[in-house]
């Protein structure tokens, strides 16, 4: 693991004895007073090692099992947990503590531990303190941060986890992430020399990192060695195109320029720390304002697939509509293509909702605003300019929650580089060109995956019949399922077999659909009231009507009170609403099978919509 070769770190403050260090950036150790202590047999150090990765924070008792037995663990599993904890206990003992180093809540055992205590949380802090700083700021606190680092973290022993592999990896992530950040301040201090060989051993470690490359790359060039700069972009570019099929970014391709001209200033940008975007020039003032992307993000991987090839494609046009339901996750995949495609957006990624917190749909006027302050363009602009500057740039910008066409057409680029990605509940039909892409629900396997990283694969193998009724009585929404995940990871006391039970109550099961502010029902009435009444009372017959499954025409007919002519023209124009699915491959519409989304079905039985009177064909 390279080390940047500069002044030693700072030391923290000096500890009174008797006070403990804890180290995980590097191979799993603690000390006393300069000494270290013995930490026990290897399932032991594991539970310590899960502990001190999430610091101050809860770790429930499924989640130390599924770290310490990760296949089948024993029937004294729990037990045996208790004696490592007590051990841990007797070893970490501090009588001047006012609270316990290692102590029980409700929702799992917490260690305790401070900046100065643990390696981890430092290094958290160095990094935090660096963001956003000019160079000759950040370049030291980063160098601090990385001189904490003594290794591969937790060692290669506690690797056998997997769960602390994937840990071990995270914090890896962020250690050659904060590298980067220290040679990108180093560069812009002039001091090129002192990382080039640092960041030609992490390229090789990880040859497709675009930011490792490009930091090297303006190295070399720095350092007077232009020849070798040149052709480490050239390497990339072929290894990009032979492994992935992509091309260097734009901006990594204008750094190239830029060392081809013989500018050996390119690494440098002496006015703005690492973290900060830079102003004129016809940039962004910030290159990503995102929300965050989704950790346990699962499912719909093919249509993530499809939704990045959609928003890559330079033929078939600007921009892609995401559609589905309320609660199918279109927003979070939505989020997540953006922050995989940073690389091929340069020009920035921007996110803007067209309803506000209440569900309401937002004026243009307020829309245009929120552009402007997140583009660095001046207000008060019309659509006309926000438009005229789209098509300049190669930018992706969502537009999150579209209510109709009306609402949105005016920020529709007419051409250019600019990407313009929609999610919407319905089709938005009269939009053209628009790629669309629907979101179906979760697969049975997908949700159960999801609510087992929510509730732990321990919980759910204990009663996997329970979880199964659980995430089928989501009708695969990926809202509901998180929802149930969050309530039953509060609830601990509550067996999975008596929740699947209160879901399957098709009058009050959007009451258990509720964990602290995040309510599904709350979700659907908003989809709801947005509906045209005539369209919302046909939903609500149909959804009365037709039974738990799929349904044809003629059981679409009886349940609206009208002929099949008519049937036919209310279905599709609660297709396009978003309110009704339709067959996948081409079918007669007499011999299609339509479908309401199980939630949908839900809401109408706790509101008893029904409709009043029959519609007239």
């Amino acid at each position: 693991m390279p080390r940047p070769t500069a002044q030693p770190a700072v030391s923290p403050p000096a500890a009174p004895p008797g006070t403990l260090r804890f180290s995980v950036l590097g191979p799993l150790a603690v000390h006393r007073d300069g000494r270290p202590l013995p930490l026990g047999p290897l399932k032991q150090r594991v539970v310590l090692a899960a502990l001190l990765t999430s610091a101050n924070s809860p770790v429930s008792v499924d989640a130390l099992t599924d770290t310490v037995w990760p296949e089948e663990p024993p029937r004294t599993a729990r037990k045996n947990l208790q004696v490592y904890v007590s051990a841990l206990r007797a070893l970490l003992a501090d009588d001047d503590r006012d609270r316990p180093r290692l102590s029980h809540t409700g929702a799992g055992y917490v260690l305790r531990a401070s900046e100065d205590e643990l390696d981890l949380l430092r290094f958290r802090a160095l990094v935090r303190g660096a963001e956003a700083r000019p160079a000759s700021a950040a370049a030291p606190l980063l160098r601090q941060a990385l001189d904490l680092w003594q290794g591969p973290p937790l060692g290669e022993d506690l690797r056998r986890s997997p769960r602390l592999a994937e840990e071990a990896e995270r914090l890896e992530l962020r250690h050659l992430t904060a590298y980067e950040g220290w040679a990108e301040a180093q560069l812009r201090l002039g001091g090129a020399p002192t990382v080039v060989e640092g960041l030609r051993d992490l390229v090789e470690r990880h040859p497709l990192r675009e930011r490792l490359r490009s930091a090297w790359m303006c190295a070399l060039s720095a350092s007077g060695r232009q020849a070798e700069a040149l052709a480490v972009y050239d390497d990339y570019r072929q290894l990009l195109a032979r492994e992935l099929g992509l091309e260097p970014s734009g901006a990594m391709a204008a750094r190239y320029r830029a060392v081809l001209a013989g500018d050996e200033g390119s690494g440098a940008d002496p006015d703005t720390g690492p973290a900060r975007a830079r102003h004129g020039s016809g940039r962004c003032p910030a290159t990503a304002a995102l929300p965050p992307d989704l950790a346990d993000l699962t499912g719909h991987g093919g249509e993530l697939r499809d939704l990045l090839d959609l928003l890559t494609d330079d033929v078939l046009g600007g921009v892609v509509l995401l559609s589905g339901p309320a609660g199918s996750g279109k927003t979070a995949l939505a989020v997540r293509a953006a922050h995989l495609l940073g690389d091929r957006f340069p020009d920035g990624r921007f996110f803007v909702s067209l309803r506000d917190p209440d569900g309401r749909p937002r004026p243009l006027d307020a829309v245009l605003a929120e552009t402007g302050a997140l583009t660095g363009r001046p207000a008060p602009q019309g659509p006309e300019a926000w438009r005229a500057w789209l098509a300049e740039r190669r930018v992706l910008v969502i537009v999150d929650d579209v209510p109709d066409e009306s609402a949105v057409r005016p920020l529709l680029p007419s051409g250019g580089p600019g990407r313009v990605l929609l999610t919407a509940r319905g089709q938005l039909g009269g939009l053209a060109p628009v790629q669309r892409l629907p979101l179906p629900p979760l697969g049975t396997a997908e949700a159960l995956q999801l609510l087992c990283g929510l509730v732990g694969p321990g919980r759910v193998r204990a009663d996997r019949e329970a979880a199964l009724r659980i995430v089928r009585a989501c009708g695969g929404s990926p809202l509901a399922v998180r929802v149930s995940g969050m309530r039953l990871a509060v609830l601990r006391h509550v067996p999975l077999r008596e929740f699947a039970d209160r879901l399957s109550d098709p009058v009050g099961a959007l009451d258990e659909l509720t964990s602290g502010d995040v309510s599904v029902r709350r979700w659907l009435a908003r989809g709801w009231a947005a509906l045209p009444e005539d369209r919302g009372r046909d939903a609500g017959r149909l959804a009365l009507g037709t039974g738990d499954g799929p349904f044809g025409l003629a059981e679409a007919a009886e349940a609206l009170g009208c002929d099949e002519r008519h049937a036919v023209r209310v279905v599709e124009e609660l297709i396009e609403a978003g309110m009704v699915t339709s067959p996948c491959a081409e079918v007669t519409a007499h011999a299609a099978q339509y479908e309401l989304p199980h939630l949908i079905r839900l809401y109408v039985h706790a509101v008893g919509s029904a409709a009043p009177a029959p519609v007239q064909g």
